[in-house]
Parts: structure tokens; sequence; C-alpha cells
């Protein structure tokens, strides 16, 4: 997904106008479904805030760790930082199956954190700015087979599929700051 140049500078405005919550810190939560171009926006977006970009694919353990990524990303990085030390996390390897080395989330003026789950309820009380950024499930499971592998494609429909879950109960999207479709394209009036 190439993230039009106008979006990113006006969502960069939108964030740094945003109210900080994370201490003196903004943290950036960009949510939706896997496959819609959130690593892709987070990569953009992060130099014109000089931020840290944290993936969530680093905190579930594998496949099946969905719900245990968001509790981590409170645990390891949110709470700290919010009492101004800095998070720390390891990353987990999903080829090794187990998590690897160690990494420091320094305090600063804006953290990016990306993938399903970064802007669940438990991120809520660090008042995040939410992107959240969707496409349809047939362009979001063709281009995690292109990644992954067609071996992997009965994991990205589960995946799918629990997913879908987590965003409904957290209610993601209806909490979002901004909507994005696949392309970088707003799709719902609002910031920015």
């Amino acid at each position: 997904m190439p993230v039009p140049h106008d979006v990113v500078t006006r969502l960069a405005a939108a964030i740094e106008a945003a109210p900080a919550g994370l201490a003196a810190m903004r943290l950036v939560c960009v949510d939706g479904p896997a496959g819609s171009g959130k690593t892709t926006l987070a990569a953009a977006l992060a130099p014109h805030l000089g931020a840290q970009v944290l993936h969530m694919d680093d905190l579930y353990e594998g496949w099946t760790g969905l719900e245990q990524g968001p509790e981590r990303l409170r645990e390891w990085v949110l709470e700290p930082l919010v009492q101004g030390t800095p998070g720390r996390y390891r990353r987990y390897d999903w080829g090794l199956g187990r998590y690897v080395e160690r990494h420091t989330v320094p305090l600063g003026d804006f953290l990016v954190v990306e993938g399903v789950g970064s802007a669940s309820l438990l991120a809520e009380p660090f008042a995040p700015f939410v992107v959240w950024v969707e496409a349809p499930d047939d362009v979001r499971l063709a281009r995690g087979i292109a990644r992954d592998g067609e071996a992997m494609a009965e994991e990205w429909r589960r995946w799918m599929v629990a997913e879908a879950e987590h965003h409904r109960v957290n209610r993601t999207r209806e909490r979002a700051d901004v909507v994005l479709d696949g392309e970088g394209n707003v799709v719902e009036p609002g910031a920015p």
C-alpha cells in the first residue's frame, strides 16, 4: 500500500496536535485486520514524527498469541513508559517458536505501535491516537499468502476469524480517530 504523502503529512499534524497520554509521549496505534497495510503506514508515518515503531507481531506468540499481545504491550511497554521509565520486551521469533533478543522502547515524544490489537481496550487508558486501516478480505489474504507462502493459508484464515472477533469485542474501528482504506485513502471524515 503506497501511502499518499499528503495523507501522511495530515496524519502527522493531527497526531502532533493530539494530547499526550503516555506521560509526555503521544501513543499512535495503527490497527486493523492483517494484510491491510498497517506496517507500510507506520513506516511512512514514523519519520514524520521522529518515532520508534513497535510491531505487535513481535509480541504475539505466533498464530495463537493474538489475545496475549495487547496484554504484553500494556505490561511490558505502556505501563513503564507512563511511569517515566523505558519499556522493554523480547521479540518473538515465529520461525523458532520462542522469544529471542530484548528491545528497549525509550522515552520520547511519540511511539507508533502497529498491528492487530495495538488499539485494544487495554491501550485506551494511555489516550492513543487510533488509525484504523482496512482492505477487502480477499486482498488481505492474497497479501498474506504472497508474504508467508501458500502453506500458511489456513493459519491466515484462522487468524482472520480471531482478529475479527478481537476487533468486534474491542470496538476498534468505531473508536478510531481516522479510518484509511488499503490504499492509504481516508475513508471516513474526521482527523486529519
